[in-house]
């Protein structure tokens, strides 16, 4: 059914980055035209199932989901989660990883055959099956063992020994070290060696079903709430900082900057590129079963 002039649901996770991006629109710090946001904070994992459904009017989901998605939602330019040489890290237990330990100025900074090896005969903790997360794992090392674990419980997942190691996204890619663990492949920096693009992690969807016109002012709110916290940095690292879980504010400030970047603006030529890459090596190797045409609203 066609949205009309009014109320939106608007989905995104209860992440510092994402309040960060919508921290304009959430205190009434733009005009937003008339129109009124209901703001669903859920996990990504659940904002990817309610996308399947077509149930949110906006929302925040993985690149992965849009594969699923792109019948009922059309992706906007701005509101990318991009790890330009960083990303979603697979760690495991402190000192019980035989990877090759290069010293700090060495490049590469891991040993991918060691890892892969690894990872081939160990059950795997991921947040999810239709994160980006997961796909760009499946990209990395193939066919692996895994368990489903809420994204925050991972770390418990590894050290209980429910699994071997544990596919970490959110403020886990910093905070992992302090937990007792080791990094055994980031597959954002695996991703930029292999391609040379930023590694597309998450993006905002908006249902394909709204007017047109009300699509313009929607994706022009949003662009202006980004813009906004980028102006007003310290206003609106202060407003994010109630959802920086095991983060200090120096260190939500810096996992901000990494996920709220130039990309966020627009994606550009290099994102929408890298999108593409994505999704089209996911269906030549076959865990995407269908090719899929990215369509954004214009």
């Amino acid at each position: 059914m066609a949205a009309g002039r009014g109320v939106f649901t608007l989905g995104h996770s209860p992440d510092p980055d994402a309040a960060f991006m919508f921290y304009a629109m959430a205190e009434n710090k733009i005009d937003l035209r008339g129109y009124r946001f209901e703001h669903r904070l859920e996990d990504i994992q659940t904002l990817n199932e309610r996308a399947l459904r077509g149930e949110l009017h906006i929302s925040a989901i993985s690149i992965h989901t849009y594969a699923y998605v792109a019948d009922k939602y059309a992706l906007l330019p701005c509101g990318a989660s991009m790890g330009d040489g960083y990303g979603p890290i697979v760690i495991e237990k402190r000192s019980t990883l035989n990877v090759q330990r290069p010293t700090s100025n060495e490049t590469p900074a891991f040993d991918e055959s060691a890892a892969r090896e690894f990872l081939a005969d160990r059950k795997i903790a991921v947040p999810g099956k239709m994160t980006s997360a997961f796909l760009a794992l499946q990209l990395f090392a193939g066919e692996f063992d895994y368990v489903v674990v809420p994204f925050d419980q991972i770390f418990e997942a590894v050290k209980s020994g429910r699994a071997d190691a544990g596919l970490i996204i959110h403020e886990g890619q910093l905070t992992y070290e302090r937990s007792g663990f080791e990094k055994v492949i980031d597959l954002g920096e695996w991703w930029k060696r292999e391609t040379g693009l930023p590694l597309p992690l998450g993006g905002n969807v908006l249902r394909k079903d709204i007017p047109h016109s009300i699509q313009r002012d929607l994706l022009e709110i949003i662009r202006e709430s980004i813009e906004f916290g980028l102006a007003h940095r310290d206003e609106a690292v202060r407003h994010s900082l109630p959802y920086a879980r095991d983060m200090n504010a120096d260190l939500a400030s810096k996992f901000i900057r990494m996920y709220v970047n130039e990309f966020t603006r627009d994606y550009g030529e290099i994102g929408r590129t890298a999108i593409c890459k994505f999704l089209g090596d996911a269906c030549d190797k076959g865990y995407i079963h269908a090719p899929i045409e990215v369509e954004f609203v214009e």
